[in-house]
């Protein structure tokens, strides 16, 4: 059977439809289709098609936050970082971010978690606020980087932690075991632009 451009024409279009649909963006798709089954009056899909843009612009968000957390200095390898954002966890624990860092050579572990929004900064606040209720433990002492307020504490084996809070909404914790040092831990510390932090988590 003969067909026309016209009819040719049209067949293709109809064959690419899916194959530009599928690089579609699926924000704006699930939007769309929320859009239309609102206008339909079936408010239960509109929902559902929402819910879905909602969810796909939060798992954009946390791989945008990943981001923030640094790339194993030379000589170190370390895991995926990790986040745990949006949902009930996040009106317990606010934003969770955090990855570890293995020292090729020597085992050194630098394990670095960040905290935005967490109900429990409203205590690390006043701790931050108050050097001489820091120092009732001998372990714990003062700490200052960038001119922000911290601690800096040591374990009986020797592990050390450091805790800065970045802002008032922003907890930033820096742990090293099994041989990591302090140098160790302010040198991924720098590796961190805490500016950029604070307005990507909180901007």
């Amino acid at each position: 059977m003969h067909r026309t451009p016209r009819a040719l024409a049209a067949i293709l279009a109809l064959t690419l439809t899916p194959l530009v649909s599928a690089h579609a963006d699926p924000v704006t798709d699930q939007i769309d289709a929320g859009r239309r089954s609102y206008e339909a009056g079936d408010s239960r899909v509109a929902i559902q098609a929402l819910q879905f843009a909602i969810a796909e612009i939060e798992s954009q968000l946390r791989q945008q936050q990943l981001k923030l957390l640094p790339e194993p200095l030379p000589g170190w390898s370390a895991d995926d970082p990790v986040s745990e954002t949006g949902g009930f966890a996040a009106m317990i624990a606010g934003t969770n971010l955090a990855r570890t860092y293995r020292n090729d050579s020597s085992g050194a572990v630098v394990q670095i978690g960040v905290t935005a929004d967490s109900p429990l900064l409203a205590m690390m606040g006043m701790l931050m606020s108050a050097p001489m209720l820091m120092q009732t433990d001998p372990r714990n002492s003062p700490y200052t980087y960038g001119g922000f307020r911290g601690m800096m504490e040591t374990n009986e084996d020797g592990n050390i932690k450091i805790t800065l809070l970045v802002g008032t909404r922003i907890l930033l914790q820096m742990e090293g075991r099994d041989g990591a040092d302090r140098q160790m831990l302010e040198a991924y510390l720098k590796a961190i632009d805490l500016t950029d932090l604070e307005q990507a988590l909180l901007g």
